[in-house]
């Protein structure tokens, strides 16, 4: 695969290569591998990677490989996520919101090789007579699949600047891992995708760690808390949105609440920058000024409460093809767009656009 010749510096202007912020949503994560792979055609590399959950394992692989591997090792770690069952389904039909139920239990009942099974006691410790336990599912068998996918000696060299998230399920403190201060392990990945009461919780530095997703899980935050003496672009693809069509069904009210849960703390993030940067803008106006390109995933009409369990191939793939489209939507907007006087410029798709995008699927990509 070779990038496009056309330079991603042109699509950035005079601004630095980007930050890119990656969000937590488990099976949703493909998303995020189409929308890096829109970068990587646009020769776009990022400078540092900003990540919680599967957004910290995307993260991982990215910078734990080549820029030639990048896309081998994202497509390797998604085909073994998949169940692969015969056939593919489009968007929008009654039975592919079947197809899509059936691999949602699927996924629950049987696990997923390369990435969690279950665990004993797990759900029987709610049992009067068994022992006790913290998780439902064991997601040790990812260990093997992020030493297999990720070279941890690059990672940690620091060619691209990691960061994960993290909770601290005790104090429900953030705990942040860096490359430029800490050595990256398997297990820091696991602690960051431990969403509980699901996966259990990682104890690293006597501390027991989960995923942020209840917290902040996009990690938008973490790249405006660092001093700035120059301008910067922030590119952030979070995997819940705020946005949606009134449910009509329980299922789809589920659905709804399970999008609100995980995607408000982005939005008192970006009002928290605003209030921010409006004063950035009376004191220092000629200041170095900030570009944030947000993306969320607008999941498709067939898609419920489960949608982060369904590692169907359609799903899958329909994803991948969202992001992949949605990237390119948002780097002509980032083009185009009229510069702005103020310190922080903020940029994001139409919900109707990535509205459009996921029920689209991967008709119409390109292979």
């Amino acid at each position: 695969m070779n990038p496009s010749p056309k330079s991603g510096r042109e699509k950035l202007g005079k601004e630095q290569t980007p930050v890119l912020v990656l969000g937590g949503g488990n099976a949703l994560g493909s998303y995020l591998a189409g929308a890096y792979e829109s970068l990587l055609r646009q020769a776009i590399e990022p400078q540092w990677i900003v990540g919680g959950s599967i957004g910290a394992v995307t993260g991982g692989i990215i910078a734990g490989n080549a820029p030639e591997d990048r896309l081998d090792r994202l497509k390797a770690f998604w085909d073994e996520a998949m169940i692969h069952s015969p056939g593919l389904l489009g968007r929008g039909t009654r039975i592919r919101h079947t197809y899509n139920e059936l691999h949602t239990i699927t996924a629950l009942l049987f696990g997923r090789p390369g990435l969690f099974g279950h665990r004993f006691p797990g759900m029987l410790s709610m049992l009067p007579w068994m022992p006790n336990d913290v998780a439902l599912y064991d997601h040790a068998p990812l260990r093997q699949t992020l030493e297999r996918l990720i070279d941890f000696d690059r990672l940690n060299r620091g060619d691209i600047r990691l960061t994960i998230g993290c909770v601290d399920l005790e104090s429900g403190d953030e705990v942040l891992f860096d490359t430029t201060r800490d050595t990256l392990t398997p297990e820091h990945f696991l602690a960051s995708a431990a969403i509980t009461p699901i996966f259990p919780p990682v104890e690293i530095g006597g501390r027991l760690l989960c995923d942020p997703g209840y917290t902040n899980n996009l990690p938008l935050d973490v790249p405006f808390a660092e001093p700035m003496d120059r301008d910067f672009t922030c590119i952030a693809v979070e995997l819940f949105s705020l946005h949606a069509s009134r449910p009509a069904s329980l299922d789809s009210t589920a659905e709804r609440a399970n999008d609100l849960i995980f995607a408000s703390a982005t939005r008192r993030s970006l009002k928290a920058l605003e209030r921010e940067y409006a004063l950035r803008d009376r004191w220092e106006p000629e200041g170095p000024r900030a570009t944030l390109l947000h993306l969320a995933y607008y999941a498709g009409s067939d898609e419920r409460a489960g949608k982060t369990f369904d590692y169907s191939p359609s799903s899958i793939r329909d994803r991948w093809a969202a992001g992949k489209r949605d990237m390119e939507k948002a780097l002509l907007l980032l083009t185009n767009a009229p510069q702005d006087h103020r310190r922080l410029r903020y940029l994001t798709l139409d919900p109707q656009q990535e509205a459009m995008s996921a029920q689209l699927g991967a008709a119409t990509a390109r292979a």
